[in-house]
């Protein structure tokens, strides 16, 4: 029997434990950075962060061995992105749902999400008054984030995944593998994602990264500021 997409939630304890996972080092420093000065959080180990490697499957492989192992109440994918207009750099992205966006089949018709194939999930709907917290916490755009296994170059490409998501906020390459192990451990999660370039034609020069790292370790910060309701 497959996971659901959205875990039961479980009971809270007294001070929300939390693992925050990042694809690569540079967005675990960042977050590790903003978070030093925060004494209480920091020697308490209500917050983990872990560097789990790029793309979906080393994400779902580091975060389900991060559960066997730990004892969490969220699970956090965090990290930079690129972003879908208008939304610009340095801007908070937030998800709502958690899209596999290239996990399917391209037909004549165009492309068939796994979920409609009857072969499993493409979807993670992060429970709804979460991402309003986190939403307002970090001053983010709330929408879909889209999981992608090959990274966006094109316009036309862009302007597809827009037209199948029209409520999307960003592209990254995590989500829906945290998300899946999440939910095969009945952990809540999130997506939580700084944006660095915008979704569409590769322009290396036009990418911000070094303010996106600090707008994420921010946002990071701002999260953990005091205790979440995780419900």
């Amino acid at each position: 029997m497959r996971p659901s997409a959205t875990p039961a939630l479980r009971k809270r304890r007294e001070g929300l434990t939390l693992l925050v996972v990042t694809a690569v080092e540079a967005e675990r420093d960042a977050i590790l950075a903003a978070l030093r000065d925060r004494a209480t959080l920091s020697t308490s180990g209500q917050v983990e962060v872990a560097q789990s490697g790029v793309g979906p499957a080393a994400a779902a492989a580091a975060t389900s061995a991060a559960l066997a192992t730990g004892d969490y109440d969220l699970v956090i994918s965090a990290g930079i992105g690129g972003g879908f207009e208008p939304i610009g750099v340095g801007a908070i992205a937030v998800a709502a749902t958690i899209a596999f966006a290239d996990l399917g089949a391209d037909t004549d018709a165009g492309f068939v999400p796994m979920s409609a194939l009857g072969f499993g999930t493409d979807r993670y709907d992060v429970p709804a008054q979460l991402a309003i917290e986190l939403t307002d916490r970090t001053g983010g755009h709330l929408g879909t984030i889209l999981t992608v296994a090959t990274v966006t170059g094109t316009a036309e490409r862009a302007h597809d995944l827009r037209g199948r998501f029209p409520d999307a906020v960003a592209e990254a390459m995590e989500g829906a593998g945290v998300a899946a192990a999440a939910a095969l451990h009945g952990v809540p999660f999130a997506e939580v994602r700084a944006i660095s370039n915008s979704v569409g034609p590769r322009d290396r020069e036009a990418w911000r990264i070094p303010d996106a790292l600090a707008a994420l370790g921010r946002a990071v910060a701002a999260i953990t500021n005091a205790p979440l309701e995780v419900r």
